[in-house]
């Protein structure tokens, strides 16, 4: 009795020959599915210029209280300036300054921008190296009600002023105007130091 072959099914395809039009397919399906998570997770967003923030989505805190304690600890008078109402103090912090030393923070929102008020003992290249994270030379100096401020690049569109005042450096920060700089400045010259006790 003959043996009757049975019938060659299609060849198989080697996973070698699949070909661009397979891949693009896929990658297709993948981005609508990608695409439709997206779309009912409302936490995401696309913003092709960049991120905004929303300065009512920031957090606020309450300086003083923690200046006052901080002043009690620290090792240099800490000023607490008194700054326009409109502006919304967002963050206080207090961390290392090098060896010896503390340096701290406080940051507010202003109508447009950001400044930062940071205070230490540390001598005003290492606190400018720490607080804008690069070592730079002066670029020139302002003069803000008789005290002599020395101006320093900041982190991209920062820029960044230092001054002694009383034992005491101080350096502000941010992408604040020169009006925003000069009203923190003549701020914390007046502000008296608080108690220590």
């Amino acid at each position: 009795m003959a043996h009757t072959p049975e019938p060659a099914g299609p060849p198989k395809k080697d996973r070698l020959q699949h070909g661009l039009r397979d891949m693009v397919l896929s990658l297709l399906a993948l981005l609508v599915i990608i695409a439709a998570l997206l779309l009912f997770n409302r936490s995401c967003s696309f913003s092709p210029g960049g991120p905004e923030i929303d300065p009512s989505s920031a957090p606020t805190v309450d300086v003083r209280p923690q200046f006052e304690q901080v002043a009690r600890t620290v090792d240099f008078s800490l000023r607490l300036p008194a700054v326009p109402a409109r502006w919304r103090a967002n963050s206080t912090t207090t961390n290392r300054a090098g060896a010896d030393s503390v340096v701290v923070r406080a940051g507010w929102l202003t109508p447009d921008r950001f400044v930062g008020l940071s205070q230490s003992r540390a001598a005003a290249p290492e606190l400018v190296e720490l607080e804008t994270g690069a070592r730079a030379e002066p670029t020139g100096s302002v003069e803000v009600d008789g005290t002599q401020w020395t101006v320093y690049p900041g982190v991209r569109a920062e820029r960044a002023w230092a001054a002694a005042l009383g034992g005491t450096t101080t350096l502000i920060t941010g992408t604040g105007t020169e009006d925003e700089f000069r009203t923190l400045a003549t701020a914390v010259q007046a502000a008296q130091p608080l108690p220590r006790s």
